[in-house]
């Protein structure tokens, strides 16, 4: 017999995406035992400076979505992703309808890490990107012309989907993501 009550933390994956997607919804969407790991906070951060307003009361996180292209992307804007590859890998797709220059920055762990994964995919979308060697700081310079794509994802990588379907939800069109089997954090 088992009589205890068991907690279970957050999970970092769906907590990022929550706060993105919550982000980009019309009205309040709230969560209960929300992650509160650095990467999370990276996010609630970035998604703040880009006008979503969110707050915390006891254990519970709300956020007031601002809809599809509601961001306010100032020019020029620089958003810091601290050590979150997950949040600056998907903010690459987010951020992609928006036509001003963004830079999306990290700490000296997550600039030593590759992009290539989500700009290959996103450069089919119509953004472009300017990096050093595909590592951040990243410039993304996105459009309001965004056209659908057929992508054969070969890595597994549910990354790589989620920032093809964040670019997506902006996209006329049909894109199709042909893939092998991943996370379903984001489906």
């Amino acid at each position: 017999r088992f009589n205890k009550k068991i907690i279970v933390p957050g999970d970092k994956s769906i907590s990022i995406r929550w706060v993105m997607l919550s982000s980009l919804a019309i009205g309040i969407s709230k969560s209960i035992n929300l992650l509160e790991s650095e990467d999370v906070k990276s996010t609630i951060r970035s998604m703040k400076k880009l006008g979503v307003k969110i707050h915390k009361k006891k254990n519970i996180y709300y956020v007031e979505g601002v809809g599809l292209n509601g961001l306010n992307v100032k020019k020029n804007e620089k958003i810091n992703a601290g050590n979150s590859g997950t949040f600056a890998r998907l903010f690459c797709g987010l951020i992609s309808s928006y036509a001003s220059e963004v830079t999306i920055f990290g700490d000296k762990s997550l600039s030593r890490r590759d992009f290539s994964r989500v700009i290959k995919p996103l450069q089919l979308f119509g953004v472009n990107f300017k990096s050093n060697n595909n590592k951040l700081p990243i410039k993304i310079v996105g459009t309001n012309f965004l056209r659908p794509i057929y992508y054969l994802e070969q890595k597994g990588s549910a990354q790589i989907k989620s920032a093809i379907l964040f670019a997506a939800l902006n996209t006329p069109g049909k894109t199709v993501i042909d893939c092998v089997k991943s996370r379903n954090h984001t489906e």
